[in-house]
């Protein structure tokens, strides 16, 4: 009879109790399988491009860290502009240290000569939101403060960061990331003199009850916010994940000079990204507000298929806004 109850229990143990595809599945147990976004790959220096990186703790109470990324030929002195980024993952899967992430960034520090700092935030559902929110926003000002201080303990940023010269970015909900943590930067005197030039969000995982879509996806995308926020009371109107919704602060707010939405017409979070563009050009808004729409590809298809035309195309897009003058 014990060894019967023992096996029960196991079997319960080893039931699912959440699966959220393709991200996660989560047993009664309490035991997460991860089911993309899991391998990883050592800061370098990146052979094909000259870029090096180093993996730098910013928080040892959080664990927060970010990977470093300087491109190759910086001149003594030079100063290049930040780019912050938010990797994607629907807030659950994926790091800074994925190959997929640590090859594009790698790529587009050397094409855009900045110097990026690519973060590791906490990911749900061992720290729902707004765990990735805060941590996020802490990556920022301390990238900031180190540079536009001066009194920062990372020399690459000590040395070559220009506080007067960042950009935010981010995919899918990564790029969530970024426009809420360009909001939370409005008028905090943590970022006084910082200047934000852009904000660049590719997908972005926006979402609203007015999207016009089937009752499976709409209980899709419920489903996985809840997750995210660790509460079942969790709304889809939600400031953060639908930043046009009533209510909402205004966009307005938004603290930089220049902003794009990219969009792939066969991702179905398209319809909001260009909600959000076009809701950011209807605003009072003084800055620029830009759209890619990039027709025939899906959600990320730049960094899932690396080598494509469009992906290339998509890259071309990516370093022109940061280098713009």
């Amino acid at each position: 009879m014990a060894s019967t109850n023992v096996v029960a229990a196991a079997a319960a143990a080893d039931e699912v109790a959440v699966e959220l595809l393709p991200f996660i599945r989560v047993y009664a147990s309490g035991r997460l399988e991860r089911l993309l976004g899991t391998d990883t790959v050592d800061a370098s220096l990146d052979e094909s491009t000259g870029v090096a990186s180093k993996d730098v703790t910013v928080d040892t109470l959080t664990g927060l860290s970010v990977r470093l990324y300087l491109p190759a030929a910086v001149a003594a002195g030079e100063k290049l502009p930040i780019l912050v980024y938010f990797h994607g993952g629907g807030f659950i899967v994926e790091s800074a240290a994925s190959p997929t992430y640590h090859h594009y960034l790698n790529e587009v520090t050397s094409r855009a000569h900045v110097i990026a700092v690519s973060v590791e935030y906490r990911r749900a559902p061992e720290h729902p939101l707004p765990a990735a929110y805060d941590d996020s926003w802490a990556a920022l000002a301390w990238a900031v403060a180190g540079a536009a201080l001066g009194g920062g303990t990372e020399p690459w940023l000590v040395a070559h960061g220009d506080a007067s010269r960042v950009f935010l970015a981010g995919d899918s909900a990564g790029a969530n990331i970024a426009h809420n943590v360009a909001m939370r930067a409005q008028g905090h005197p943590l970022l006084s003199g910082v200047g934000i030039t852009g904000v660049l969000l590719v997908h972005p995982f926006f979402w609203d009850a007015s999207n016009t879509t089937t009752p499976e996806l709409e209980e899709r995308i419920r489903r996985e916010w809840t997750f995210m926020c660790g509460s079942p009371d969790a709304h889809v109107d939600d400031a953060r994940l639908s930043p046009t919704a009533p209510g909402a602060p205004p966009m307005t707010a938004l603290p930089c000079k220049r902003l794009m939405v990219a969009v792939a017409n066969d991702d179905f979070l398209a319809a909001k990204g260009r909600a959000y563009h076009a809701a950011l050009s209807a605003s009072r808004w003084c800055g620029e507000a830009e759209l890619v729409d990039t027709p025939g590809e899906t959600h990320v298809f730049h960094l899932l298929q690396p080598m494509t035309e469009s992906a290339a195309a998509m890259m071309d897009v990516v370093v022109a806004f940061l280098t713009r003058a």
